[in-house]
């Protein structure tokens, strides 16, 4: 038997993160859009959160940020560096591929016709600063899972139909070695805000991975959960193994929601935070949801069970951390919460959830580049302390000096690891 582990691929915070608010219905990322961003604390904050990561499950992978500016962005635009459209400059200058959980849609090997553990990159064609995105993350993708008798890595969904990728997916499964069944989620367009991940992705997704048909569930996500601030569902859903963590308000019709799951998967477990205790604008803002739930070791104990890692913010949110200590005082699933600093990440709307890909396969079969050691997260601090930007101001962007630091910033790291064809 292959011994397939879930491996978290964390997105390391670019040299070029802003505030410019690009995010139409990202609540966070409206809020804050003009603020000064503080790029090299908020690499060093992700990378903090993969340490620990490490030392707790034993397996972390990361990508490198893409190539910024984006000059074919700039050229496809007719535009220059130092244009007089800032929010078009700001798009070409954008550090959101930091956020993997729209890196890709992934369908780990137990599930698949094939045998194989399938990738299909995230089109992201809703939002200009990340529909850029897809090309250069395929690039890595085909690095990292170059093993052809392993992997494959598909093309993004033509870009008729929106595809967000993993932020928009879960998958149900008794442990991540055995097949699973995949839940896609997808919004209906017409509301306040736009519904990024559309139905036809989700399904072209499943044909594309050699899923079983009886082992797919599509859901509609709750339109109310969209125009709260809900852009992805894993603002408010997330699940791991056989449980379900999820926010009242996360479907659109909540019992056929769970219904269909159990039908497919009837271990399901449910986890659901009513709205009378944390209501949904709460649970966005503080993004409690946004976590990673994970299976916690076996040294944990003979009942183990989970971990639910969250954002400090709920912490700091009474009523969140009321929920969080009663359900830990019970005897559920989830027997663990620890909050992280991803303060920089959250502020431009994007927790724990936001910065990972989960991947379930044989790390043997990984590009070693693309796996985390002690040692090389100690390489990868020295360079961000060193070549970082300490601070960002939304007007800085289109000068001179700070395009050619953060593309000597992103060079320096790529040497560092070894992976200059990223270049």
């Amino acid at each position: 038997m292959t011994p397939v582990v879930e491996i978290n691929f964390d997105g390391i915070v670019g040299p070029s993160h802003n505030y410019a608010g690009l995010s139409l219905g990202n609540i966070a990322s409206a809020r804050h859009q003009g603020s000064t961003s503080y790029p090299k604390a908020a690499a060093l904050q992700g990378l903090a959160k993969m340490r620990g990561n490490l030392a707790r499950f034993g397996h972390q992978g990361f990508f490198l940020p893409l190539p910024r500016p984006n000059f074919a962005l700039l050229d496809g635009l007719g535009l220059n560096i130092e244009s007089d459209t800032p929010a078009l400059v700001a798009a070409a200058f954008s550090a959101s591929s930091m956020w993997t959980a729209n890196a890709a849609t992934v369908s780990p090997s137990p599930d698949t016709d094939d045998g194989r553990c399938h990738f299909t990159p995230a089109n992201l064609v809703t939002m200009l600063h990340r529909g850029q995105e897809w090309p250069d993350t395929k690039r890595q993708l085909d690095l990292a899972f170059a093993n052809t008798a392993h992997f494959a890595v598909h093309d993004a969904i033509t870009p008729s139909f929106g595809d967000e990728g993993a932020a928009n997916h879960m998958r149900l499964c008794e442990s991540h070695g055995a097949s699973g069944v995949e839940v896609f989620v997808y919004g209906r367009p017409g509301g306040k805000f736009p519904a990024r991940q559309h139905e036809q992705s989700s399904r072209a997704v499943a044909r594309l991975h050699g899923l079983k048909r009886e082992a797919c569930v599509f859901i509609e996500q709750n339109p109310a959960a969209i125009e709260a601030g809900a852009f992805h569902n894993d603002v408010v859903a997330v699940a791991n193994e056989n449980v379900i963590f999820a926010h009242e308000l996360a479907f659109a019709d909540r019992q056929g929601a769970y219904d269909a799951m159990r039908a497919a998967f009837p271990a399901l477990q449910v986890v659901e935070v009513p709205d009378s205790a944390v209501p949904l604008d709460e649970a966005i803002r503080t993004y409690l949801f946004n976590a990673q739930l994970v299976t916690r070791p076996n040294d944990a104990g003979p009942n183990a069970g989970m971990a639910l890692i969250v954002p400090d913010e709920c912490r700091k949110s009474p009523r969140v951390w009321e929920w969080c200590e009663q359900i830990l005082a019970g005897n559920g699933p989830i027997r663990e919460v620890i909050p992280v600093d991803v303060r920089q990440s959250m502020a431009n709307g994007g927790g724990p959830a936001c910065l990972r890909l989960r991947v379930a396969c044989d790390p043997a079969h990984v590009d070693p580049r693309f796996l985390l050691t002690e040692e090389k997260a100690d390489r990868m601090e020295a360079i961000i302390a060193n070549n970082w930007p300490e601070q960002i101001d939304p007007a800085d962007l289109g000068s001179k000096a700070l395009t050619q630091a953060i593309i000597s910033a992103r060079q320096k790291l790529l040497q560092a690891l070894g992976l200059e064809e990223l270049g």
